[in-house]
């Protein structure tokens, strides 16, 4: 729309608009870009400070050390697969459920919707959370990761949400046809929710990938840990040995001049390597989040 065309209030309004919106982009744009220039900075060289957009001295030293842990390919092989099957795992098991709850003739579906929700609001706590998941003997195994994410209500609210959306007739045509109810869920229901699987899909692999509360709390296996629970643990380290040599250290500024590697760079560079995959999905279904993000929002 030409701007000559447009009312004084009209203009005033979109450049306030305009405004808002660069604003916002550039406060998460450039806190981005602030890490990445640490990470791919010496540390010792980033506590001079002066770094903001770029890299002061080009350096992978951050990296380096990150990678440098013997089980980081296990850990990256753990939680690719815990974020691959979970994911896909998940959403066909929510789905599933999401379209046997939409049915309004479904007896007692307002009891176990109720029942639902009501998980969003309480949980048992931590204690009682490992107690059993150490009953069905899930602790200690790499199944703790997928089985008791297979389900999360407010994916399923979503999913029920965008199925009772779509029109009844293209059920009953389907039943006509002599289609089953999976048959239904299938071909005709899953095909025409690719907007709401994108965005559940996204939402549970970011979940998945950086979890690293599962993998400290409910795994003691080091060769179980995931990806994102190593780089917590090496962090912590890397903070404590900071704080070691410090203190023994004292005067001898000589022996902390030899440390490039300090715990916040290392921590830009953890950052790094655990949003980088995640960037590299999300242009995929970034088309379909127009349509996701409005799931709910109108009905017929």
């Amino acid at each position: 729309m030409e701007f000559h065309k447009l009312s004084v209030g009209e203009i005033v309004f979109k450049v306030i608009n305009y405004v808002i919106i660069i604003v916002l982009c550039l406060s998460i744009i450039l806190p981005f870009l602030n890490i990445i220039a640490l990470a791919f900075n010496p540390g010792k060289d980033a506590e001079r400070g002066g770094i903001f957009f770029w890299p002061r001295i080009w350096s992978l030293d951050n990296f380096n050390h990150a990678f440098q842990t013997a089980s980081i390919g296990t850990a990256f092989t753990i939680s690719t697969f815990r974020t691959v099957v979970g994911t896909i795992a998940s959403l066909f098991l929510t789905a599933m459920a999401a379209y046997a709850l939409k049915s309004k003739t479904l007896p007692g579906g307002k009891f176990f919707m109720m029942m639902i929700f009501f998980t969003m609001l309480f949980g048992g706590g931590t204690i009682p959370y490992y107690m059993l998941l150490k009953s069905v003997h899930l602790t200690d195994t790499i199944w703790v990761y997928i089985i008791p994410s297979l389900y999360s209500a407010w994916n399923l609210i979503i999913f029920r949400t965008f199925f009772q959306q779509l029109h009844p007739s293209l059920e009953e045509s389907a039943r006509i046809d002599g289609y089953n109810d999976f048959s239904i869920f299938m071909r005709i229901i899953m095909p025409l929710s690719k907007p709401v699987i994108a965005v559940i899909a996204l939402f549970s692999a970011v979940g998945h990938w950086n979890d690293w509360f599962t993998g400290a709390f409910f795994v003691r296996k080091e060769s179980l840990r995931p990806l994102s629970t190593l780089l917590q643990e090496m962090l912590m380290s890397a903070e404590a040995m900071r704080d070691t040599l410090n203190q023994a250290a004292g005067t001898r500024y000589d022996l902390l001049l030899k440390i490039q590697i300090t715990s916040n760079s290392l921590k830009m560079a953890t950052i790094v390597i655990v949003v980088t995959p995640i960037i590299l999905i999300y242009p995929f279904v970034q088309r379909f989040f127009a349509k996701g993000v409005m799931i709910g929002s109108m009905k017929e």
